[in-house]
């Protein structure tokens, strides 16, 4: 997995150190301080506004692209075709921005919600709801056994990035003293998300005036990690609302949680005792939840037909 970082040292000192002109991922991460550092995705599409994060897209495009062994200046490199993953109601502008981003890197393209994809590669088409947790968005999809419409989908912003923010704001207001990043603070959610009843306190260290300190952080991470439950439970129950009554029953047995954020503790639970207001159902969390999108997207490549691709303009 390659972290949506890049980053371009920032004066002369920072080029004569890394001797380097562009670092992604991790390695960005781990050199901010001498970095432009961007993150250039934010709610699962290209921030707006600034070039230079379209720039860091293009980036990291290539990087991916170098990965498998295709070398973008020969001439006789190998014909690309990308699958990208797109929340699900993301806007026609935000789509077209990202399609402006793979012209001259990919030969064409499809645009697919990220729900989808994992329902895809899952094979699960048909009575399932997919809920695709990301950092940026939460993405719902009902699969009915054909492609799915607009009314089968939903976005939330009620993700990781989501989670990040309120664990921030709900540590700063109870330690005041203690100094963090944001880095700091999703490393810690990462490894000790959690909702409902804690199984053991959770111990971090930051420092407190210089001084390496041992905080409880529990409390703070429960809250904030349930503040995304209810608008995703409340979307969850309507979009079960609008199956046909006689698939409900089937629908709510057959949610699926994919994505990072997916993999917080107690989550299937939590949304399992919701469910239990409409007569109950069945939560699970797929194997792979950080890859089940981008398998999804490679069997939906391997299946589809010279017309469902869309031909970008700098194609050779």
């Amino acid at each position: 997995m390659v972290d949506s970082y890049v980053g371009w040292p920032l004066d002369m000192v920072a080029r004569k150190l890394t001797k380097k002109t562009v670092f992604i991922g991790h390695e960005a991460l781990e050199n901010r301080s001498m970095l432009d550092l961007r993150r250039p995705l934010e709610r699962g599409v290209i921030k707006e506004g600034s070039d230079k994060d379209e720039q860091a897209v293009r980036e990291l495009l290539r990087h991916l692209i170098s990965l498998i062994g295709i070398h973008q200046n020969r001439k006789d490199r190998t014909k690309i075709r990308a699958v990208v993953g797109v929340p699900a109601e993301a806007f026609r502008v935000s789509k077209q921005r990202l399609r402006g981003a793979m012209d001259g890197i990919a030969d064409s393209v499809m645009l697919v919600s990220e729900p989808f994809a994992v329902a895809y590669g899952l094979e699960a088409l048909l009575h399932s709801v997919i809920i695709d947790i990301g950092a940026g968005t939460a993405d719902f999809c009902v699969m009915r056994g054909r492609y799915p419409t607009e009314q089968d989908q939903r976005t939330l912003p009620s993700a990781g990035d989501a989670i990040d923010e309120q664990l921030a704001k709900l540590i700063r207001e109870r330690h005041p003293e203690v100094q963090f990043s944001i880095h700091m603070i999703r490393d810690w959610k990462e490894k000790w998300a959690f909702v409902g009843k804690p199984k053991r306190r959770v111990m971090v260290t930051a420092p407190v005036k210089g001084k390496a300190s041992d905080l409880d952080i529990t409390d703070e991470l429960r809250s904030a990690c349930e503040s995304i439950l209810p608008p995703i439970c409340e979307t969850l129950l309507d979009l079960v609302a609008h199956v046909e009554p006689e698939f409900q029953d089937k629908v709510r047995h057959k949610v699926i949680l994919a994505g990072g954020s997916a993999l917080i503790s107690g989550l299937t639970d939590a949304i399992e005792k919701a469910l239990l207001d409409v007569g109950g159902g069945r939560a699970t969390v797929v194997k792979d939840p950080v890859f089940a999108g981008s398998d999804g997207g490679l069997a939906i490549a391997r299946d589809a037909s010279n017309s469902d691709w869309e031909r970008l303009s700098a194609a050779a």
